[in-house]
């Protein structure tokens, strides 16, 4: 049975730039990913037509409301939004998410998953956010924990990650604490960094506001008032992790992030595997798994991803 041709009305000429693209540039994108349908535009008309006439019409209808939200469509933002409507899910709905607003603009969700972790933390106590390389998993436990100091729900962010080239003995390294445990939790401060400035970064260390510690010095503390990032959390044992959990104190909040397939711990014996089977069920706490479908780096991460996914490296 052949599809009915759709005719969307967009809401004002003055959106169809930024919906279409430099010369029509967003519109060859889409007829490239759906090449059995014919998109045609007149004024602030577009009509569709062929064998994919809903998903592209659906497509549209998206991008149509993100460029209302004021959200800038950008080559990878269409990408997005097509891999998302092909999946059936909206686009509108994952990339207007605003977690907080920064002096660069504002922190979004950029797909499903990232936007149910987003979702886990903002509703559990514990979250471990399971993924590869490249799906922001550091990056948004940083924006929430950012978000969290800011409204004051904590009094500081504590920021660790097990040191596992150093064997956790850092005094070998020139410097303090900070400049020893520095290239550990690079990828951390540089998120704080751009979610802030340099001088707020370093006036929150100064006053306790930030405090950042290898997972070693997190034994025998209890932490009350805090939004705690576990970073790299493949490379702990079960006996660390265990120790990092039981941390955990009154009005805090805590996301665990790591991914399965890089675990460089002595033995293997990582203690972030096989971790739902023994935690599964206690409530506060969630597991969210991301996939090269969040990868949100440039295109050939998500395919790297996915080859090793299907091969894996004997």
């Amino acid at each position: 049975m052949q599809a009915t041709p759709t005719k969307i009305t967009v809401p004002g000429n003055e959106l169809m730039p930024a919906l279409l693209g430099e010369r029509d540039e967003y519109l060859r994108v889409i007829e490239a990913a759906f090449p059995d349908t014919v998109v045609h535009v007149r004024g602030n008309e577009i009509t569709v037509d062929g064998a994919e006439v809903d998903t592209v019409a659906d497509l549209l209808r998206e991008m149509v409301l993100l460029v209302q939200h004021g959200h800038r469509l950008d080559m990878r933002t269409l990408q997005q939004s097509i891999d998302m409507v092909a999946s059936a899910e909206s686009p509108s709905d994952v990339l207007t998410t605003e977690i907080f607003r920064t002096p660069r603009g504002p922190i979004r969700p950029k797909s499903v998953g990232q936007k149910a972790y987003v979702e886990a933390i903002a509703n559990n106590i514990i979250t471990f956010g399971i993924g590869p390389a490249g799906t922001g998993k550091s990056w948004l436990a940083v924006a929430m924990a950012v978000q969290a100091l800011q409204q004051k729900k904590v009094d500081r962010i504590i920021l660790t990650r097990p040191a596992v080239e150093a064997g956790e003995r850092l005094g070998f390294l020139p410097g303090d604490l900070m400049a020893k445990v520095d290239p550990y939790l690079r990828p951390l401060y540089d998120a704080v960094h751009d979610m802030t400035d340099t001088d707020g970064m370093d006036r929150m260390i100064e006053r306790g506001s930030i405090e950042v510690a290898p997972l070693a010095f997190m034994r025998g503390r209890t932490l009350n008032n805090s939004f705690i990032i576990l970073d790299e959390a493949q490379n702990t044992t079960p006996e660390q992790m265990k120790m990092f959990l039981t941390r955990i104190g009154f009005g805090s909040r805590a996301v665990v992030t790591g991914d399965v397939t890089q675990v460089d711990v002595q033995d293997g014996r990582s203690g972030l595997l096989d971790l739902e089977t023994i935690l599964g069920g206690i409530d506060g706490l969630a597991f969210v798994r991301l996939s090269s479908r969040d990868v949100v780096r440039h295109r050939i991460v998500q395919q790297i991803v996915d080859a090793y996914e299907r091969v894996p490296p004997k």
